[in-house]
């Protein structure tokens, strides 16, 4: 009875043997290759009026503009971008595919000041390429504010602390109105590589936002909520761009440069994804 255990033991090991010799010397699958995001944060080209402090944009389809952001998008195709995703809301929520993109013409290059046009579009063609995706996140009719600033501001002037906000937002306040100066001089390669800097005075950091943590108490917190909601809405833009990106892509994404932190806040601490700057590709080095 020994002997046929034994034997049955040999035997068993002499047929799975084998096997677990090959699953050892089978090398480990490849992990797919990251993908790579570029992220561009832009002023608003077209004066659109709708931020807390807004830079006073000069029409960017002058010739010289132009030229400016021809160098621009020179800049940016060394990149070799696969794909590029802008601040609009997409008509799809399958594909995310931009709406407006397959309908554009260089020509308009010169009556839409728009950077979706300027950056986005004029990249995109340039490259060849068909997948330009829509990923901004607004709320739906009736749907979740945001960016609910109002309650905020109706929360620190209920209480006579309109004073206490206008020092947090003194900073913001004076670089929009620098830069609102310095882009009647300055190249916009240059603008644009100093809005996408990790190291940007404002979008490099939360200073405003968490500032506003304050303006609120034991009943209502406007300031936190707010916070929250810029999170999610940023979560959820990043989440869409997770939606489309396939593995070894190179990504240019381009957005308001508010967006920037919390962008490149996901980018960098998602497995599977890598930030590449863009500074040095905007504004290269003499």
């Amino acid at each position: 009875m020994f002997r046929i255990l034994v034997a049955a033991s040999a035997l068993a090991v002499a047929c799975f043997a084998p096997v677990a010799a090959s699953a050892q010397s089978a090398p480990p699958s490849a992990a797919p290759e990251p993908v790579q995001v570029m992220i561009v944060g832009a002023f608003h080209f077209d004066n659109p009026g709708q931020d807390l402090n807004n830079v006073v944009v000069d029409p960017v389809t002058t010739p010289q503009k132009q030229a400016e952001l021809e160098a621009v998008a020179e800049g940016l195709r060394r990149f070799r971008p696969t794909a590029v995703a802008l601040e609009r809301v997409a008509a799809d929520k399958t594909t995310l595919l931009d709406q407006v993109y397959p309908s554009f013409q260089p020509s308009m290059l010169l009556t839409h000041a728009d950077e979706r046009y300027q950056i986005g579009y004029r990249l995109a063609n340039l490259e060849g390429l068909s997948r330009v995706y829509a990923i901004d996140e607004q709320p739906e009719e009736g749907g979740r504010d945001y960016f609910p600033f109002e309650k905020v501001q109706a929360w620190f002037t209920a209480r006579h602390r309109e004073a206490e906000f206008a020092t947090l937002n003194a900073p913001v306040a004076a670089y929009a109105a620098e830069l609102s100066e310095r882009q009647k001089h300055e190249t916009l390669g240059q603008l644009l590589a100093e809005d996408s800097s990790p190291d940007h005075p404002i979008s490099g950091n939360m200073d405003i936002y968490y500032g506003l943590l304050k303006f609120g108490d034991g009943a209502e917190q406007p300031g936190a909520e707010l916070n929250a909601g810029w999170y999610e809405r940023n979560a959820k833009i990043f989440t869409k761009l997770m939606a489309v990106a396939r593995p070894g892509d190179r990504i240019v994404v381009v957005f308001g440069a508010g967006h920037g932190y919390w962008l490149r806040h996901f980018v960098q601490n998602t497995p599977g994804y890598q930030l590449v700057e863009a500074v040095p590709y905007l504004n290269p080095a003499p």
